[in-house]
């Protein structure tokens, strides 16, 4: 998609963690960590097999938590809690990204695989909650996470928005494969250099505040 036509768009949709944020800021690191330690007190498994489960449940469903569920009848809302009660200091306010947020026309919502809770205080964190209409959460997509579609239709359904008139900004570029295949416009946040965009990127940027301050 042409780089004008971004500036018709109607709905703007941001994933959240590693997106709105620099990946510096090691959220996941602890987010990580708590994983295992929470398998390892649920499961009564070791810390090699805790780590080992995480990478393969995360590749099998794009997020551990599908796979506790399914297979361990782990609660969503106890797993939830616990690993997003992590220390947010590293993020701070950024007035260049708030300014460009701010000034895209449309609506702006989040889709995000992690809890609504860790969501809105990242948002807080970073000074740009007052900017997006809704958030959705896992929780709000029966928590079946990116990159399966189903989570993607809910979100369309829910938010109510014409693909062909929305952008999605993500870090991970498998995630914006299904929102290309449903005629979104999909802007990849590349965080390694030398990296290159695979076919159903649209647009490959390394620095998201100058990109939409752009537009």
């Amino acid at each position: 998609m042409a780089f004008d036509a971004l500036r018709q768009m109607e709905t703007w949709v941001f994933d959240l963690d590693n997106t709105l944020y620099h990946p510096s800021a090691r959220l996941f690191d602890q987010m990580n960590r708590k994983i295992s330690a929470y398998m390892i007190d649920r499961l009564g498994v070791s810390e090699a097999e805790a780590d080992r489960l995480r990478t393969v449940y995360l590749e099998r469903h794009g997020a551990t938590l599908h796979g506790l569920v399914e297979d361990h009848g782990v609660d969503p809302d106890d797993f939830l809690h616990h690993v997003h009660e992590i220390d947010l200091s590293a993020l701070k306010p950024d007035p260049d990204l708030t300014a460009a947020i701010g000034n895209l026309s449309g609506r702006r919502i989040i889709h995000t695989n992690g809890a609504r809770a860790h969501a809105e205080r990242v948002l807080a964190a970073r000074g740009l909650s007052h900017l997006f209409d809704e958030v959705y959460a896992i929780e709000d997509k029966d928590l079946v996470p990116k990159p399966q579609a189903p989570a993607y239709d809910k979100v369309i359904a829910a938010a109510g928005f014409d693909p062909a008139r929305a952008a999605m900004v993500e870090d991970t570029e498998q995630n914006l494969a299904v929102p290309k295949a449903r005629g979104m416009a999909t802007i990849w946040v590349c965080h390694q250099d030398r990296k290159r965009a695979p076919g159903h990127v649209d647009h490959r940027v390394t620095r998201l505040a100058a990109f939409l301050g752009s537009l």
